[in-house]
């Protein structure tokens, strides 16, 4: 009996999550269509004002193939992680004046903020589905 509760708890926890994880990929699909969409893609090599941001996750910055119009990030020396992009969408501006030792330029035409934590990391798992 015990070990049959302790299995349904696990499953019910399993579903919570999956759910949970699912739901805020939605909310980020739906944020990035919102906020992002009008200058990225997420399509492999797509690019529109801003560069396409599929694989952007442990991506160097700077570096999406065949994108040319980089002003902040040309050059830049560090790779896209979590903490990185949610900094990026949070101020651009003070990322870089935050980070000037490790960007290309001290510019950028971006000038979406995502305030709430909770939207940027909803956008950050949406850009982890490259889709």
């Amino acid at each position: 009996m015990k070990t049959t509760k302790i299995i349904a708890f696990s499953i019910a926890m399993a579903v919570a999550a999956t759910s949970g994880t699912a739901m805020a990929k939605s909310k980020g699909a739906k944020l990035f269509k919102r906020k992002c969409k009008t200058c990225h893609s997420l399509e492999v090599g797509k690019h529109k004002i801003g560069p396409s941001l599929h694989g952007v996750v442990g991506r160097q910055a700077g570096t999406a193939e065949g994108y040319t119009k980089y002003k902040a990030m040309k050059g830049a020396k560090f790779t896209w992680d979590e903490e990185k992009l949610a900094s990026w969408i949070t101020n651009q501006k003070k990322f870089l004046k935050a980070h000037k030792d490790v960007v290309g330029g001290q510019s950028t035409a971006m000038s979406a903020k995502i305030k709430k934590e909770k939207d940027r990391k909803a956008i950050i798992e949406y850009l982890k589905t490259g889709k």
